[in-house]
């Protein structure tokens, strides 16, 4: 397991190097979509006579995966696509997080190859990353590029592939414990983890570093690499 670090603990080893890439997890990490994607599944849960407890426990898991341990069979194709269709649809209130513009606007600046890797489908991304504004890469990965989405590591694996970077050299950040243990199963060299959706405890014993959002974390970037310099709580 990576071990943590607290805003007063210097970096772990992990992290005391430099970066050809860096990967970004979208919802929770860059943006805030929670009000959206609560109101999307209740009414989801609704039409399908699900419990929502039973969601409970699987944040950063795509939306096909979930409702694999939902429903029966026959009843997950007409479920997925009702689901995708009440998300997209629903774009209120979504707001890039603190950190996040300035980070990705700072990277690019330098030259880093830089991915946003999300559980969301490529119709769902799109939508919410229109509606906020969010200068984003060109590489956008979502659950609809691979067979097998988070907790797999087949979305940074197929990020790292599309930036020609070996996962090893990428920084990936990230909001859920199913997308920390994906990274680290790609083999992603380091990550780092923020609290905009779940708890610090949750996270710690997953990422090499727990910060509040992006705008705790300072990065240095130029010539095409980035490293962490610092870090708040």
């Amino acid at each position: 397991m990576p071990e943590p670090v607290t805003s007063s603990d210097p970096l772990p080893d992990a992290l005391r190097r430099s970066f050809a890439a860096v990967l970004f997890d979208m919802d929770g990490t860059l943006i805030d979509s929670i009000g959206a994607v609560t109101r999307s599944w209740l009414r989801w849960c609704e039409e399908y006579g699900v419990d929502p407890q039973r969601l409970v426990g699987f944040h950063g898991v795509t939306a096909e995966n979930l409702i694999a341990g939902l429903l029966p069979e026959e009843r997950r194709v007409e479920a997925f696509a009702r689901i995708r269709e009440i998300e997209r649809n629903d774009v209120e209130g979504i707001v890039v997080l603190p950190g996040a513009a300035e980070l990705l606007r700072a990277l690019a600046d330098a030259g880093v190859p830089t991915a946003i890797v999300t559980s969301s489908t490529d119709d769902l991304a799109e939508a919410r990353l229109t509606a906020t504004r969010l200068p984003h890469p060109p590489v956008v990965v979502t659950a609809s590029d691979v067979e097998r989405g988070k907790p797999f590591p087949d979305p940074w694996l197929l990020g790292a592939e599309r930036l020609g970077v070996d996962p090893a050299d990428c920084l990936v950040v990230e909001d859920a414990v199913a997308g920390l243990q994906a990274a680290r199963a790609a083999g992603c060299g380091g990550l780092v983890a923020v609290t905009n959706t779940m708890e610090r405890a949750e996270l710690e014993p997953e990422a090499h570093l727990v910060v509040r959002d992006l705008s705790a974390l300072r990065v240095e970037a130029a010539d095409g690499t980035c490293r962490i310099v610092g870090h708040g709580a």
